[in-house]
């Protein structure tokens, strides 16, 4: 890969705070734009929100058959558990070792295969396999109910895997916060420093972050604006509930943490790492990772337009939020 271009780009920030339309703009770049004004190949790009919207079907689905949800306290409120913020960075780290080894996954059923995955996220981080424990005729009739869904997911995961990723550039897509009025640090499972401390080994050594920056009153208004009765699927039209917005998305840490670090327009994160060799023996091992990061400020909103059809993008409006991004990412080139 050239040594210029961003092999991993963390694109982290409140909801509603410009990061889909950020890839949706940067997917809309040639080849030679990408790699001269942005440092960047033809981007292969992952997101956690549609394992957020997969718990919410899920859980529509057991109210249907008559029995209790599963991952929310409701259908508008926030996780019962706050690890299952844990889980959704395991599923990335999934989806990012797929990617790399250029895996793709053929099977009968595309949500079984979901169900399974996320039984699995959850064993990692301490949380009960809620599908596995279902009746089987129940996991049966829910599998039914979202195949169609999940199967253009899973297609979608595979057209990305089936890509080379020599010379691209894989953009990772989330958002994290923390209480409104919360104390820095921030109590993990929540919050960046916690997704961080989740995130592969194989993520971190490869991974720039880029950081959108809005105020969290800024993100609330915005997520009212894009939110559209049939959009909770879409990553660009879906809205999340006033309930989740106050309590987990609050307020986040990423000003903190770039104070924190010992190195400038970086991310420092220190991590053990567990290698198990064949005797059954242990290897714990310590790794510092400075990752570096910018932040693209986007509390004038420069991005919005960009939900629109492309025909009507000003050319004032795009040449912002394109100078913007170009000096945000020349920043991580030059700090990587």
């Amino acid at each position: 890969m050239n040594a210029q271009i961003l092999d991993t780009v963390l694109l982290f920030s409140l909801p509603a705070s410009g990061k889909s339309e950020v890839r949706r703009y940067l997917a809309s770049l040639t080849p030679e734009q990408a790699e001269r004004d942005f440092h960047m190949g033809p981007t292969l790009q992952l997101d956690d929100y549609p394992y957020v919207h997969f718990m919410h079907r899920i859980d529509d689905e057991l109210k249907a058959n008559g029995l209790p949800y599963a991952f929310y306290r409701g259908p508008h409120r926030a996780f019962q558990d706050e690890w299952e913020w844990a889980a959704l960075v395991e599923l990335l780290n999934d989806d990012f070792d797929d990617l790399i080894n250029g895996r793709q996954t053929q099977v009968s059923s595309a949500a079984q295969h979901l169900f399974d995955r996320m039984d699995a996220a959850h064993a990692l981080v301490g949380l009960p396999e809620h599908m596995g424990e279902l009746p089987y005729r129940v996991r049966k009739r829910i599998a039914e109910a979202m195949e169609a869904e999940c199967r253009a997911e899973l297609d979608a995961k595979n057209a990305t895997c089936s890509r080379d990723p020599k010379g691209k550039t894989v953009v990772i897509e989330a958002a994290r916060g923390g209480p409104n009025g919360a104390a820095f640090p921030l109590t993990p499972p929540v919050g960046y420093q916690a997704a961080f401390q989740q995130l592969s080994e194989q993520i971190l050594s490869r991974a720039s972050v880029l950081y959108i920056w809005v105020d969290p009153e800024e993100s609330r208004r915005k997520n009212i604006e894009r939110g559209r009765p049939d959009g909770q699927g879409s990553i660009l039209h879906h809205s999340v509930p006033m309930e989740v917005m106050l309590g987990q998305y609050g307020c986040d840490d990423m000003a903190w943490l770039l104070e924190q670090s010992d190195k400038p327009n970086t991310v420092r994160v220190e991590r053990i790492f567990a290698d198990h060799a064949p005797d059954g023996s242990v290897n714990y091992r310590d790794r510092v990772f400075h990752l570096p990061t910018a932040r693209f400020d986007n509390r004038k909103d420069l991005t919005t337009f960009v939900r629109g059809d492309r025909s009507t993008w000003k050319q004032g409006d795009v040449k912002a939020l394109h100078d913007g991004l170009a000096q945000a990412f020349s920043l991580l080139a030059s700090t990587r």
